[in-house]
């Protein structure tokens, strides 16, 4: 087998630039673009966390990279009020300047703390940023596959490929699926092959398919939960989240973390700490999603598209007519002016696409009515 480092690393191309030329027909169209390939909020975040964020007087001194005691005691208070968990916020919990750079970067420290591990299990439908990871940390990414509801199956992992894994990784509500994942048997299957488990949980705020789900209602041992402000507040641009868990591991990652200079600036935490302590503003985004989602349903269906609503999150994820995502892509592109993803962004899936219901609700009615004519 050949070592990633013996000839140079070219980074693929970024998923989302391979979409410019249909933002191009759609603009051409249209004269304007109706981009629901990417998951960021265009709502604004609420008017006390903006103002937080420019009244902080925290702009000159260098914050604790772990985040301030106000930032992870806002966090903890927060995950107790949705999910039930209680979590030491001086032992149990580490800031992360966005959880993207998290899922990015942590195989890498996790190398270095296990170097007889190679192997990043993530699954096979699953944002790329796991698999990137893993490239990134000179290991074997290994996805694992994912049943008819895009659940991760943890029966399909081979013994050989347990015994090398540094960690697992859960996403639920999934992305791009919206598949609800068992977590308690992935705490559990990660226990007994001594594997940690990281669970991506930045859209557990909308979850449709029953009650809010964290790993860490199943105890903190061996697994870690990651959480964002970007996507439960429209705080994308400030780059705000956190990890929490396994005490043994929280400390690993805030020394190793500190001596990266990965710190969230000063007046992000102050504006994060007003979001985490305000449940009201989430509760209208659900409802502008949900109707948002709504939208997307019979927009996709228009385009001759089999989708169902997701078990949690704020993507559609569609088969495609013929099987085939680019020709669906292209179809919305130039029928309605939306972009979408397709599904070969997520794995081995060229049947599907990836809708993102994050665009303002009059710009999809239009697009809708647009479908129609």
């Amino acid at each position: 087998m050949t070592h990633p480092y013996e000839t140079p690393y070219i980074p693929p191309p970024y998923p989302y630039d391979l979409l410019d030329e249909l933002r191009g027909l759609a603009q051409e169209r249209f004269g304007s673009v109706i981009d629901c390939s990417i998951g960021a909020p265009v709502d604004p975040p609420t008017p006390a966390v903006v103002a937080a964020l420019s009244t902080s007087n925290l702009e000159r001194g260098y914050p604790p990279s772990v985040g301030t005691l106000e930032y992870r005691q806002a966090a903890a208070g927060w995950l107790d009020r949705v999910a039930n968990v209680d979590i030491d916020p001086a032992t149990q919990i580490g800031a992360v300047v966005g959880s993207k750079e998290f899922v990015a970067l942590t195989p890498h420290f996790l190398r270095m703390r296990r170097p007889d591990r190679d192997t990043i299990l993530y699954p096979e439908v699953a944002y790329p940023s796991y698999e990137q990871g893993a490239i990134f940390s000179g290991c074997r990414a290994v996805p694992v596959a994912v049943d008819e509801k895009w659940r991760i199956d943890l029966d399909a992992i081979d013994p050989a490929d347990a015994s090398r894994a540094l960690c697992l990784w859960v996403n639920s509500p999934g992305n791009p699926a919206g598949g609800i994942d068992d977590l308690e048997a992935a705490a559990a299957w990660g226990r007994a092959n001594n594997v940690l488990v990281l669970s991506d949980e930045c859209y557990i705020e909308f979850t449709w398919d029953g009650p809010r789900r964290s790993i860490l209602q199943n105890g903190v041992d061996g697994v870690l939960a990651v959480h964002s402000l970007s996507k439960r507040s429209n705080f994308a641009g400030a780059r705000a989240g956190f990890y929490a868990g396994d005490p043994e591991v929280v400390h690993y990652l805030k020394e190793v973390r500190k001596h990266g200079g990965l710190i969230i600036p000063g007046p992000v935490q102050a504006a994060a700490i007003v979001a985490f302590g305000d449940q009201t503003h989430v509760e209208v985004q659900r409802d502008v999603y949900l109707q948002r989602l709504e939208i997307g349903l019979k927009l996709l269906r228009a385009a001759g598209a089999t989708v169902e609503m997701p078990g949690g999150g704020f993507y559609l994820w569609a088969q495609a007519p013929d099987h085939d995502s680019w020709a669906l892509a292209r179809t919305l592109a130039d029928r309605c002016g939306v972009i979408v993803s397709p599904g070969e962004f997520y794995g081995d899936r060229t049947d599907y696409v990836r809708f993102a219901a994050v665009q303002p609700t009059a710009d999809l009615h239009l697009a809708l009515e647009r479908m129609h004519n």
